[in-house]
């Protein structure tokens, strides 16, 4: 073991797998010790993958998505958390309705806080990931997934703050995790049509591009991965509720995905080290004696 450790923070069972994941395995492979923190249960989690819309399924979802999980955990090589908070759903309609009683997104941000941060002093992470301001995606959970990641960043060495929370401990490095890159999409789409077969990326494309979404333009940090794209597709699918094997996670083979965009990427958001950008490595900067 290094001594070095990365915590990723996530809003729903699954997100884990879409965002950073190969990165994640990766490091727990080289001896790192990597810890996802899930915040919510994903109860109000639709069902994606047509196979897995049958009885039983969304009667005991809970229970499903905790195992489903626990499969992604597995395929990854990763440590895992709950945050113990009950999904809050994506609220649809206009005027949209208020988010449910009880709700993570409902939460008071500073004691959901102060549970996080008890999870951060008991693992002492050098790096965290977490979402961007607008939360990859603007779910009322991924909002609030970064709203707590970045004042934990500001108060878990802080010990004046949840002093009940355990032994301060002051994060080195946070990285907001992105995972949909344009260019990337439109290398796959490209080799999808070269080899006859149809096209996922397509929408999503269209619409990265109707908002002008240029997120490399944010990137700073390119963690070479590829090696460990297997170990993210096991995890994707161990999510069978939430990822259909015919959508755009799973639509590209893992050798064409190696081949066209063989890095993920990272946006460095704070740190507390110098380091040289841009980066390959989201320990860059930390000395590998830290403890």
């Amino acid at each position: 073991m290094t001594g070095l450790r990365l915590m990723a923070i996530h809003a729903h069972p699954d997100d884990e797998s879409s965002k950073g994941a190969a990165t994640m395995a990766r490091y727990a492979a080289e001896g790192h010790r990597v810890k996802v923190v899930t915040c919510t249960d994903g109860r109000r989690g639709d069902i994606l993958n047509p196979a897995m819309d049958r009885p039983g399924v969304l009667e005991n979802i809970i229970a499903v998505r905790e195992e489903e999980m626990a499969r992604a955990v597995s395929a990854l090589g990763v440590e895992h958390e709950w945050l113990g908070y009950q999904d809050s759903g994506l609220p649809e309609g206009d005027p949209r309705p208020p988010l449910p009683e009880g709700s993570f997104a409902v939460q008071d941000p500073v004691e959901v806080t102060k549970k996080l941060v008890a999870s951060i002093r008991e693992f002492r992470p050098h790096v965290i990931i977490t979402y961007d301001e607008n939360g990859g995606y603007p779910h009322p959970d991924h909002l609030m997934v970064h709203a707590i990641s970045m004042l934990a960043w500001e108060k878990s060495g802080d010990s004046e703050f949840a002093p009940e929370a355990g032994e301060p401990w002051t994060p080195l490095k946070m990285y907001y995790s992105h995972g949909f890159i344009l260019q990337r999409m439109k290398l796959l789409q490209e080799r999808l049509f070269a080899q006859g077969k149809p096209s996922p990326y397509e929408l999503m494309i269209a619409r990265w591009e109707q908002n002008k979404a240029d997120v490399m333009s944010r990137v700073t940090t390119r963690v070479e991965c590829s090696e460990y794209f297997s170990n993210r597709a096991e995890a994707l699918r161990a999510h069978a509720t939430q990822i259909d094997p015919a959508g755009a996670f799973l639509a590209s083979p893992v050798e064409d995905q190696q081949e066209v965009w063989p890095t993920e990427e990272f946006e460095l958001a704070r740190s507390r080290v110098e380091t040289t950008l841009p980066e390959g490595d989201l320990f860059a900067g930390i000395p590998t004696a830290e403890k």
